[in-house]
């Protein structure tokens, strides 16, 4: 057996994933990496945030992105996922099933909006984005636990 995983597989590893790496382009074609909280909706990873956050300018001027989740701590525990794709700005996102989805994720990590600062609510709540990415190729996987039993 190898130790890619199938598409299913694959998608259930972003899905359960805690934290995200977020790579956009800056304007002289750097990439810049990001960690990010995310959900899976379907076949699409979303981002939300403020509006004014560089991720999101670099986002709109230059659509190509990456994404990858990874885990574990020994060799024969390393596992992730990466893809390519296009960042797409939401122009209307549904806030109410967008929040719903991050706060069944993140419930218990995160302050609950009405117990933040007054500055905090009003720098994410003021003019938030939404990023839906979709890989625009296959899936880059691997679970090396696969490998000669996980040993």
């Amino acid at each position: 057996m190898g130790v890619r995983l199938s598409d299913d597989e694959a998608w259930d590893v972003l899905a359960s994933s805690h934290t995200g790496v977020f790579t956009s382009l800056r304007a002289d074609g750097f990439p810049v990496s990001l960690p990010v909280w995310f959900v899976v909706d379907g076949r699409e990873v979303w981002i939300a945030g403020a509006a004014s956050t560089y991720k999101f300018r670099r986002a709109r001027r230059d659509d190509r992105v990456s994404f990858l989740v990874e885990s574990g701590l020994k060799w024969s525990e390393l596992r992730a996922v990466q893809f390519t794709g296009r960042a797409v700005l939401e122009p209307a996102p549904d806030w109410a099933r967008v929040d719903a989805l991050f706060d069944a994720k993140y419930r218990d990590f995160r302050t609950p909006r009405p117990d933040m600062p007054e500055s905090a609510r009003a720098r994410y709540d003021a003019a938030r984005a939404l990023l839906r990415i979709r890989p625009d190729g296959g899936l880059l996987s691997w679970d090396n636990a696969r490998l000669d039993g996980g040993r």
